[in-house]
C-alpha cells in the first residue's frame, strides 16, 4: 500500500459528479497514491481499487480530504478532516460554492498541484459549541461556519439574553441569532445582514435574526471571547444548529455558550487569489458599475 493517500468525499447525486470523482480517483491513483472513499458512497462511485472507509476515523492518516461537490459536500468532508488535522480541498461541482478552493475546470490542475504538493494550507478558525439545561450539560458541538440558535416554532418568537465574556449584552426578541466565524460570514450570516469578514482576520460575529429590538446590529467581537446566549424561561423552545448539519432542541431556561474551537480545519490553497477576487466573482459584484455598462451596452 502506498504511503500516500487520499480521502473522496463526493455528493453522490447526480452522474456527472460521479465522473468527475472517477477521474479525479484515476489520476491519484495513476500517481501512486491510495485512494479512499466513504463506505456509503462507494457503490455509485464504483472506483475499483478505492478502499471504502466509515465512521469519525475515515481521514485518519490521509494527506488530503478531497471535497467534489457544494459547500454542503465540503462541510461534511470538513467533519472527517478537522479531527484528523488533514488539509481539505474543495472542488465545486456545484452552484456558488464560496467555500471550495478549485472550479470543476481546474480539476487535473488541481490533482496536479497535490501530487507535486505545491499547494500551501491556512487553518480556518472553527468555534466549539455547548448547551446547558438547568446547568447540566446537554450536548456540544463544533462548526466551521455557524452555530444558530433559531426558534422552533414559526409562529412564536424568541426572547434570548446575550452575553460577552460573562456580561450581559442585549435582550432580543427575535428569530433567532448565528454566531459565525469569518468563515461563515459569506453564508448564513451574510443572508441575516452581517458584514463579510476576510478570513485572514481572527474574529467572532454576532448576528441577530429579525430582532425586535432598538439596537440590534451585527457584532464583530474579538476571538478570545465567550458568548453565552440564554433562552428566557418563559420562552418557546429553540433549535441549535451547527453549520446546518448538526441540531439538537433547547428547552426554555437552555444556555448557549460559543467559544473559539481548539481545532481548526486546515483548508488547501492552489495558489495566491485575493479574496477580493473570490467575492467579486461569487456574488458577480459589479466593478465597472453602471455607467461603463451604459457606455458598452
Amino acid at each position: 500500500m502506498s504511503d500516500r493517500e487520499a480521502l473522496l468525499v463526493t455528493h453522490t447525486g447526480k452522474r456527472s459528479n460521479n465522473e468527475h470523482a472517477r477521474t479525479v480517483a484515476a489520476d491519484l491513483l495513476a500517481a501512486g497514491f491510495t485512494v479512499r472513499v466513504l463506505a456509503e458512497e462507494a457503490g455509485e462511485l464504483d472506483i475499483p481499487r478505492a478502499v471504502p472507509v466509515s465512521g469519525e476515523t475515515a481521514a485518519q492518516g490521509v494527506e488530503i480530504v478531497f471535497a467534489l461537490g457544494g459547500d454542503g459536500t465540503l462541510l461534511r468532508a470538513a467533519e472527517l478532516a478537522r479531527p484528523a488535522k488533514a488539509p481539505l480541498l474543495g472542488i465545486n461541482l456545484g452552484k456558488v460554492g464560496f467555500l471550495a478552493e478549485a472550479e470543476i475546470g481546474d480539476v487535473d490542475k488541481a490533482v496536479r498541484e497535490v501530487v507535486e504538493g505545491t499547494y500551501t494550507v491556512d487553518e480556518r478558525l472553527t468555534i466549539d459549541v455547548f448547551a446547558e439545561h438547568d446547568g447540566r450539560p446537554v450536548g456540544s458541538s463544533w462548526a466551521l461556519n455557524e452555530a444558530t440558535v433559531e426558534k422552533g416554532a414559526r409562529e412564536k418568537m424568541l426572547e434570548l439574553l446575550v452575553e460577552v465574556d460573562g456580561r450581559p449584552l442585549s435582550r432580543y426578541g427575535c428569530d433567532g441569532v448565528v454566531c459565525a466565524t469569518p468563515t461563515g460570514s459569506t453564508a448564513y450570516a451574510f443572508s441575516a445582514g452581517g458584514p463579510v469578514v476576510w478570513p485572514e482576520l481572527e474574529a467572532l460575529l454576532l448576528v441577530p435574526i429579525s430582532a425586535h429590538a432598538l439596537f440590534s446590529r451585527p457584532l464583530v467581537i474579538a476571538p478570545s471571547s465567550t458568548i453565552t446566549i440564554n433562552v428566557e424561561p418563559f420562552t418557546s423552545f429553540a433549535l441549535l444548529s451547527c453549520d446546518g448539519r448538526r441540531v439538537m432542541d433547547l428547552a426554555p431556561g437552555s444556555t448557549v455558550t460559543v467559544r473559539r474551537g481548539a481545532l481548526p480545519v486546515r483548508v488547501v490553497r492552489l495558489r495566491e487569489r485575493p479574496f477580493t477576487d473570490r467575492l467579486v466573482a461569487k456574488f458577480a459584484l459589479p466593478v465597472d458599475g453602471w455607467r461603463h455598462n451604459k457606455r458598452h451596452g
